[in-house]
C-alpha cells in the first residue's frame, strides 16, 4: 500500500477551498498565505471574498491546481489549526 488513501478525484484539478472566519485584521492574509505555501502558483488576485449579512463574517474561496490528495490535506489542516480560522471546506 502506497499510503495514499483513496480518492475519487483525479489530480491534477482544480480545487476549491473554503475557510470562514472573523471580519478581523490579518484574516484574509492568513488565508491568502497559507494557500500560497501549498499551491505555488495559487493567483491570490482570484480569492473570492464574502461579507456575511452584518459584516462580522468573511468567507473566503481559494481555487487553486492540487496535485494530490496529500497536498489538499496538508492545506486543509494548516487552514484549520489557524486561530483565526472557524471553519474550512
Amino acid at each position: 500500500m502506497s499510503g495514499e488513501r483513496e480518492t475519487l478525484i483525479q489530480y491534477p484539478c482544480d480545487f476549491p477551498v473554503k475557510a470562514m472566519g472573523a471580519n478581523a485584521e490579518g484574516f484574509a492574509q492568513a488565508v491568502r498565505d497559507a494557500v500560497l505555501r501549498h499551491a505555488a502558483d495559487f493567483d491570490p488576485a482570484s480569492m473570492e471574498v464574502r461579507e456575511s449579512g452584518k459584516g462580522n463574517y468573511l468567507s473566503i474561496t481559494c481555487t487553486f491546481r492540487a496535485h494530490s490528495q496529500a497536498q489538499v490535506d496538508a492545506l486543509y489542516r494548516e487552514l484549520s489549526a489557524h486561530p483565526l480560522v472557524k471553519v474550512v471546506l
